[in-house]
């Protein structure tokens, strides 16, 4: 059951203001997540009851990237019925009494010039961020592969992780990324890179 959140107040309250703002959030999955459960009717309805723009990048390629755009109140729903989602999969493939409370992980990818804030002077912030929410949170030390990018890592149980996205994603506002952003798309070589992102279908190596 979905619990309310800071809609609730009248006035132009920073929590509303909040809610007015556009975010785009992208993640980095398995092909065998998109592939299974996260596809088709699952995303379609993701995408009716959260009012989220989803989209899956293509190709053949071991990870996907999922592209969440919205209002934040809708980015945070989608991400919500998405952790549900995988912990769901992850309980029906496991038995005994721990079914169902596996800890999922989502890979958030973020520009590398919004990490320093994320992370904070002597790693104060991320550490505020682990011990409010309970989630691991571990910011990867090198960039994606041909970007500007660079994954964080969240697990825990869904609960925990909506409340850590939702301080991620603040922080990430507050930030603005400096200079230009070289997204990371997943299996292409350096090679297809040059080519514009029009051209490019799938990412298959050149036979």
């Amino acid at each position: 059951m979905a619990s309310p959140d800071g809609a609730s107040g009248v006035g132009g309250s920073p929590e509303e203001t909040e809610l007015s703002i556009t975010l785009t959030l992208r993640m980095l999955m398995h092909g065998k997540v998109t592939a299974g459960g996260l596809k088709g009717e699952t995303v379609k309805r993701i995408r009716e009851q959260s009012s989220a723009r989803i989209t899956i990048s293509e190709g053949s390629c071991p990870e996907r990237i999922t592209t969440i755009t919205g209002s934040t109140d809708a980015v945070f729903r989608a991400v919500s019925m998405i952790a549900f989602k995988l912990e769901e999969d992850l309980g029906a493939g496991s038995d005994g009494a721990t079914a169902g409370r596996a800890p999922v992980t989502l890979r958030l990818v973020i520009p590398a010039s919004q990490c320093g804030s994320l992370i904070g002077k002597a790693g104060a912030k991320i550490r505020e961020i682990r011990e409010s929410t309970g989630a691991q949170v571990q910011v990867a030390g090198d960039l994606l592969p041909n970007s500007t990018e660079r994954a964080v890592t969240v697990s825990g149980v869904p609960d925990t992780i909506i409340q850590c996205v939702r301080q991620i994603c603040a922080v990430i506002l507050e930030s603005p990324p400096k200079g230009a952003t070289i997204p990371y798309h997943p299996g292409l070589s350096l090679g297809t890179i040059l080519l514009s992102a029009n051209q490019v279908r799938g990412c298959s190596p050149p036979g």
